[in-house]
């Protein structure tokens, strides 16, 4: 590293006396993408931090006494990683689906159970008649276990309304959580996640109302920061899908899609062609759907609790994502039917364990990677001069610790715009 490295975004030099604030006797692992290393290392630094950014980043063995300002955290050789990015849940519902978690041990599959009303419809049925301090309530919890774990933002959707009041009351939810847990919430709008029963056997009047009055009338009340499809076999086809996505675009809000889960649909080589923040799940992505995600910058983001627990038997195909270096984000996909696990550190284990991922690539998916699936890269995801000082510290030896062992919190501090918001 540079024997001072303290360019701001305007090019002006900042000094850690310039400082509000400096974490010193810490290890960086930025996961800044120009340098050589996997997970960016830098050791022994101290990290200064000016008005919610980083400034400045200088190795200890410069630092002296008076170079720097009066409030200094001591990071007693601690790691410092970017915040945890959990890029895809379904964290706001009523209910839970325990009775079909039975089911499925009894031999059903998830495709069964959704079609004899079970699946998402019980859980829209459920959020339906809560109120917004109800769903407030219920997932709460969730919320806190991710931000225990070191989550400093989370993507939240929409999708257990189907209809336009239930839609923007689930958003309105996921906002508001925002403003009781210090956390930075994305929200999207998920309003064709399945088809409501009051448009049984009318999928496309359906899509009629998400494209003409759900997508403008939450577009305007500025509730939500992109739109989601479950483009599948039980979910809607490629025609619907592009609908979505075209009213989504055509009121400026980004896209991304549930693609590839269950069946081979194509549907990630649409979104991709639409210019597709993510494409999830991807269990049957085939490999023209890699190219056209990698020449579209869209990011697969893998949900291995999801895999687990519907006891996939085909896995994302991460070698081909490799090979055309698409990023691949790690995510938790909280949700009551499929992946009822409010663990981003499990998720990363998981794509570990069960899809090969290198310790190095599990983390980055919960940081970088997670960052571009949400379009949030210029200013989270890394630890570089100019960014939000989103951050955790982590009493570790070293950061592939943070996959590999679970059941403890060796997190330190959670730091959210320079601020700690959390500290043991």
């Amino acid at each position: 590293m540079p024997e001072h490295q303290s360019l701001m975004p305007n090019s002006q030099a900042i000094s850690l006396k310039d400082c509000n604030r400096v974490w010193i006797n810490v290890n960086l692992a930025t996961f800044d993408p120009s340098l050589p290393d996997a997970y960016g290392i830098h050791t022994m630094c101290a990290l200064g931090i000016l008005d919610g950014r980083i400034a400045c980043i200088q190795p200890m063995s410069s630092v002296t006494a008076t170079s720097l300002p009066f409030d200094v955290i001591d990071g007693h050789n601690g790691w410092l990683t970017p915040g945890l990015i959990d890029c895809h849940t379904h964290l706001v519902f009523a209910g839970n689906r325990a009775n079909e978690f039975e089911q499925r041990q009894q031999g059903k599959s998830y495709q069964e159970i959704a079609r004899q009303g079970g699946g998402i419809l019980s859980t829209v049925r459920a959020t339906r008649v809560r109120s917004k301090e109800q769903l407030i309530k219920s997932s709460l919890p969730r919320l806190q276990a991710l931000v225990s774990e070191g989550v400093t933002t989370i993507e939240i959707k929409s999708g257990y309304g189907l209809n336009l009041p239930d839609e923007i009351k689930m958003l309105e939810v996921a906002r508001e959580l925002g403003k009781r847990v210090p956390v930075r919430v994305k929200t999207t709008l998920l309003a064709a996640h399945a088809l409501p029963p009051e448009f049984a056997g009318r999928p496309n009047d359906y899509i009629d109302l998400v494209c003409k009055e759900i997508i403008p009338a939450v577009a305007e009340q500025g509730l939500a920061d992109a739109v989601d499809v479950f483009s599948e076999t039980i979910g809607f086809d490629l025609e619907q899908s592009e609908r979505v996505f075209r009213a989504a675009l055509a009121h400026n809000l980004p896209i991304k899609g549930h693609t590839e889960q269950l069946s081979l649909t194509r549907s990630s080589s649409l979104a991709a062609s639409l210019g597709a923040l993510s494409c999830d799940h991807l269990e049957y992505l085939d490999e023209a759907g890699a190219i056209n995600m990698a020449e579209s910058g869209t990011v697969a983001v893998l949900l291995p609790g999801a895999f687990y627990y519907l006891r996939g038997n085909k896995k994302p195909p991460i070698e081909l994502l490799r090979r055309f270096k698409v990023p691949m984000a790690v995510a938790s996909d909280v949700n009551p039917g499929s992946s009822p696990m409010a663990s981003i550190r499990l998720m990363m284990n998981m794509s570990c364990i069960l899809f090969q991922l290198s310790a190095a690539e599990a983390v980055a998916g919960a940081t970088r990677e997670a960052a571009k699936a949400l379009g949030m890269i210029e200013d989270i995801g890394t630890i570089e001069v100019g960014k939000i000082a989103d951050l955790c510290l982590w009493d570790t030896m070293h950061p592939n610790e943070l996959p590999y062992e679970l059941g403890q919190s060796p997190l330190l501090q959670r730091i959210i715009g320079g601020e700690i918001v959390y500290e043991r």
